[in-house]
């Protein structure tokens, strides 16, 4: 059964301007993703991703189109975004990072807590909570961002490459980590990558981009059914076609965007 949509983006085009010269990042993007979907979007870097993420995250403004976040109250924020690295905040501690987004809507201390209390042990970090971002590896830093997301139980979660900087093992780890979460929350979710096996392993539908001017070009459901492993995606015949689709699709892209 199809679910409400949630984001609504319609026709939208971002345009840079500097001194005499003009570039267009995005053009005409429309999409709608339901409610609690988790959507990856890939393409040939500089296609646009990052921005049409910043757009929807009220970073940047839309040069031309319209979008949509449907919200059901007040109480939550519309959208949190984790950034590939430098998403924590160094002069707070683990549990203070963690906080942040609840303490900045200046919710009830109890509540806090025990949301905080709750994401740092779903992502590990309970006994690291005291320290500081300085004291962490790469990986746990990017458990806090998570966290940090989640607890503040947005309507929309965006992530731009949070895993890109990551070694495999970590990356595999945080990949598990993720979707455990996502399991119980169900939030939406749009999700930029530049890995193949990673989208193919997280979202529900793939969203392939043009290389810039950015547009969508192509959507593809993922039919593995959940919950999946990166040994099932790599093992399964019809993952592997798809996994060659977009390979040869990025590839086209990339020597579109070098003519």
């Amino acid at each position: 059964m199809d679910q409400p949509v949630k984001i609504s983006i319609d026709n939208l085009t971002k345009v840079f301007y500097k001194k005499n010269n003009s570039v267009t990042a995005i053009q005409n993007i429309t999409l709608n993703v339901e409610e609690g979907e988790f959507v990856c979007i890939v393409g040939p870097s500089g296609c646009g991703k990052t921005t049409l993420l910043r757009i929807l995250a009220d970073l940047e403004q839309p040069s031309s189109g319209t979008f949509s976040i449907e919200s059901d109250t007040d109480f939550r924020p519309l959208q949190s975004m984790v950034f590939q690295e430098k998403g924590v905040i160094p002069w707070l501690t683990v549990e203070e990072n963690v906080a942040f987004g609840l303490n900045m809507r200046h919710l009830p201390k109890e509540f806090v807590r025990k949301q905080t209390n709750y994401y740092l042990k779903k992502v590990g970090l309970t006994k690291f909570s005291k320290l500081y971002p300085k004291e962490l590896s790469g990986g746990m830093k990017q458990r806090i961002s998570i966290a940090r997301a989640f607890a503040n139980d947005p309507e929309i979660l965006l992530m731009d490459e949070p895993f890109a900087a990551l070694d495999e093992q970590n990356k595999f780890i945080l990949q598990e980590e993720l979707l455990s979460i996502w399991s119980e929350t169900k939030k939406t979710v749009i999700f930029i990558t530049h890995s193949i096996d990673e989208a193919l392993l997280l979202s529900d539908r793939i969203v392939l981009m043009s290389a810039q001017p950015g547009e969508i070009v192509e959507e593809i459901k993922v039919p593995l059914p959940r919950p999946r492993t990166m040994e099932q995606v790599r093992a399964n015949l019809e993952m592997a076609e798809q996994f060659i689709a977009i390979w040869n699709h990025l590839q086209q892209e990339v020597q579109k965007s070098r003519k």
